[in-house]
């Protein structure tokens, strides 16, 4: 009798471990949520960041720079497409994915 019940009560704290983590993940991913507006904030910033750059160093920085964060929305396209991501949502979502963190500025 006494192995059952410590059966039910790891199973009851198993059960409340999961809600716990359930609960603290979709926090973080509340706290992580970007939108368009915020990526449009951060491609601004970018855009400034870049025009700085480029008059203090030049092209070759700005070119490296740029490339950077093109190579960055490429690769989230790519992801984004393979998995399951199509047309012009996939590309928003890349969007979202390289410049949504002007949400913390």
């Amino acid at each position: 009798m006494e192995h059952r019940s410590e059966q039910e009560n790891g199973e009851g704290s198993a059960s409340r471990y999961t809600g716990d983590i359930q609960a603290e993940r979709r926090s973080v991913r509340e706290a992580l949520r970007s939108d368009l507006p915020a990526a449009h904030l951060g491609f601004g910033v970018t855009v400034i960041a870049l025009i700085v750059v480029a008059s203090f160093s030049g092209p070759r920085w700005t070119s490296i720079v740029a490339g950077a964060f093109t190579a960055w929305f490429l690769l989230a396209l790519a992801v984004i497409h393979i998995g399951s991501g199509r047309g012009w949502d996939a590309v928003r979502r890349a969007y979202i994915a390289t410049f949504g963190w002007g949400n913390w500025i």
